[in-house]
């Protein structure tokens, strides 16, 4: 029997609650002979796994490298980048998957022998635009990156059109687009309760501004209630926004739940807030988990005026769009919430669950990574 390519996947995130890569280990487990490089245990269906410890942090922290541009320097000193190199060199690899561009380089560095395929999770030269320092000093580092290696990649891919236009525009390379999809769930739209149920899930992140959800709520009619269940990234952020709750009743803060369970918990839910003001060029042309795990669950949407969602939007008609990114627009959609226009945003959300699903999204991982192979080795896979 010929033996499967050997491929390596590497993310500097925790593989097993990051759900890009583990769709990407669904996929090709049982494909290939799969290794993963990651921080903490291995996900399931791998072959071999070398786990990252959480100390070794996956970003540049040599100021002197920063400052002086002495960026290939920066770049080795990072603690994840030091301790994979010493876990993984020597290891035999076909083909690397390196997720998000601080992988990419290290990737390139253990000479797959059939190449390797950058998956591109933001923008990343936009990434923390927000704030002043990181604008200043990795900002140009990241640029550095993308100049110095995205040409080397084989294949590369991203998330959303408007950010693969943009790694064209500013560094002439062609990126297909894989989505966050969710992948394919049965069910049917559930009624719409005494009580219309809003839920919004994500990063505990200051930048996404979600104190706008619970400014919106303030004026919300009586029998709308929203839940937020929200990672805790930054946590002084999320004590000041259930400090900001405290008085506002219709406002529940629930403790997140992992991702292979958002969708079954979205389904006790009228409509998700997928509501996210454009602090950063990546906010602003974001298609994100939560917009199709609603879909999934058979909820309605309300999205702010993102162009990327907006678009799917109204092609598929599960949702509205608000005028703008204000609490003022938010809460008079939510005022506007009518049982029966829910009722419809879900049957159409039903509609949508079929070609919105991963399951699509997934082939275009599939084919670039049989491209890279030569064919008899693809047709062993």
């Amino acid at each position: 029997m010929t033996a499967l390519p050997r491929m390596l996947i590497v993310s500097f995130s925790p593989i097993r609650s990051d759900p890009r890569v583990l769709k990407q280990v669904g996929l090709f487990s049982g494909k290939y002979h799969l290794i993963t490089c990651g921080y903490g245990a291995a996900p399931d269906g791998v072959d071999e796994h070398f786990a990252l410890t959480p100390d070794a942090v996956g970003w540049p922290s040599d100021k002197i490298g920063l400052l002086g541009r002495r960026y290939k320097r920066a770049y080795g000193q990072i603690p994840a980048v030091q301790q994979a190199r010493k876990l993984l060199t020597g290891v035999p690899l076909d083909v690397v998957l390196a997720n998000d561009l601080n992988t990419l380089p290290l990737a390139l560095e253990l000479e797959p022998k059939y190449g390797v395929h950058s998956d591109l999770h933001e923008f990343a030269p936009k990434e923390k635009e927000a704030d002043l320092k990181w604008r200043l000093f990795v900002a140009p580092y990241m640029r550095w990156l993308c100049r110095t290696y995205l040409p080397r990649a084989r294949s590369i891919t991203t998330v959303a059109p408007r950010i693969a236009a943009q790694y064209t525009k500013d560094y002439g390379v062609a990126a297909q687009v894989v989505t966050n999809a969710a992948p394919f769930t049965e069910g049917t739209p559930q009624p719409v309760g005494e009580t219309i149920k809003l839920i919004h899930n994500g990063a505990g992140q200051r930048y996404r501004k979600l104190e706008n959800l619970i400014e919106a709520m303030r004026s919300a009619p009586p029998g709308v209630e929203l839940d937020i269940f929200v990672m805790p990234n930054e946590p002084d952020y999320i004590a000041e926004l259930k400090q900001t709750a405290a008085d506002v009743p219709s406002v529940k803060f629930r403790d997140p739940v992992p991702y292979t369970e958002l969708v079954e918990t979205s389904r006790h839910y009228d409509v998700s807030l997928v509501f996210l003001p454009p602090t950063t060029f990546n906010l602003e042309n974001s298609l994100p988990n939560k917009f199709f795990e609603a879909v999934q669950a058979r909820l309605g949407v309300i999205v702010g005026p993102s162009p990327s969602m907006v678009e799917i939007v109204k092609q598929y008609g599960f949702g509205t769009v608000t005028p703008d990114f204000s609490p003022d627009a938010l809460a008079a959609t939510i005022q506007s919430l009518d049982r029966g226009q829910i009722m419809e945003w879900k049957r159409a959300a039903d509609r949508a669950a079929e070609p919105l699903a991963a399951e699509s999204q997934l082939k275009i991982w599939e084919a670039a990574i049989r491209a890279l192979l030569p064919a008899a080795e693809s047709a062993a896979s």
